[in-house]
């Protein structure tokens, strides 16, 4: 049966991506764009997903708990921000070069 009518994705490609280690909606839409265009099959996907085992979101938890080990530090104990590429620059689009400060 299709979960996703808009990419004609079925509930057997939901489930070999979950078996494959996603484990959220935003996972299955990365590896397969289901519910990236109407939404209308995000809240089925969820349903698919569950709130079962899954080792991604287990080290998740493991991360969130009180006196779990801390992410690496990248420099002078600052933590990275997730949501930059290492060696860019928060602003900076890449590729492009900043003149140094004189």
């Amino acid at each position: 049966m299709y979960v996703c009518s808009c990419f004609g994705i079925t509930e057997k490609q939901v489930k070999e991506h979950a078996d494959a280690g996603a484990c959220t909606p935003r996972q299955i839409a990365s590896a397969c764009k289901a519910g990236t265009d109407c939404g209308g099959c995000v809240r089925a996907i969820q349903a698919m997903l569950g709130r079962g085992a899954c080792p991604r979101r287990e080290l998740l938890d493991r991360k969130r708990t009180p006196g779990a080990a801390e992410d690496t530090a990248t420099d002078a104990g600052s933590k990275a921000d997730p949501g930059i590429a290492p060696g860019i620059s928060p602003g900076v689009a890449p590729g492009i070069t900043l003149p140094d400060a004189a």
